[in-house]
């Protein structure tokens, strides 16, 4: 079965066809199709998940999955929250989409590390919901989120992942998200929680 990612980051596509392949799927990322990219005007991320899903489900008249995620620090209420890919505004400079979304989460770390100067709570989570349709009416979609715990450090550490990796150290692991090898990710990430979850939701109903 063919399965449409509804974004088109490369970084989550990776990372999703690894965690979901247990279940055999096509997973195809919205842009392969000619498919845009929807609207995400809510302030949580199961609405915009699901308005990803069923928008991309609908264009690509099949089943389909979104992934809305970022992270959320407790000193600053939640925030960035659903704003963490474009937390900073900034003029993106001329190039392809991957030298854009490198100046993009630059300017967003740099945001981030600015409001939390002298603050002593760096307690944050990352956040992933996953909604998955059958078609865009389907009544009962598959919600599944992951969150994973850790504290912001005063600047970045780690050269892997992407953007607020170099920020978020796990304590468990002892290290930054961004100096995780691709196992360590896909075994304790917020995402691998939220695939694994997903996983047994598509087992149970589909």
């Amino acid at each position: 079965m063919r399965l449409v990612l509804a974004s088109n980051n490369p970084g989550k596509l990776v990372e999703l066809q690894t965690l979901l392949a247990p279940l055999g799927l096509e997973l195809v990322a919205q842009g392969a199709l000619a498919i845009p990219e929807a609207e995400e005007p809510h302030a949580s991320f199961v609405e915009n998940a699901l308005a990803k899903a069923r928008h991309a489900a609908r264009v690509s008249s099949g089943p389909a999955i979104a992934d809305d995620s970022g992270l959320c620090v407790a000193a600053l209420g939640g925030a960035p929250g659903v704003l963490s890919a474009h937390y900073a505004r900034i003029v993106l400079p001329a190039g392809g989409r991957e030298a854009q979304r490198l100046a993009q989460d630059a300017a967003n770390n740099a945001l981030l590390l600015q409001r939390m100067q002298g603050v002593a709570d760096r307690r944050a989570r990352f956040v992933c919901t996953l909604v998955a349709v059958r078609s865009a009416g389907d009544p009962e979609p598959l919600i599944a989120t992951g969150r994973w715990h850790g504290t912001l450090l005063h600047e970045p550490q780690g050269s892997g992942g992407f953007g607020y990796d170099p920020l978020l150290f796990v304590p468990a692991l002892g290290r930054s998200v961004a100096e995780l090898d691709t196992a360590a990710k896909n075994a304790h990430s917020h995402r691998a929680i939220a695939a694994r979850q997903m996983l047994v939701l598509m087992h149970e109903v589909w």
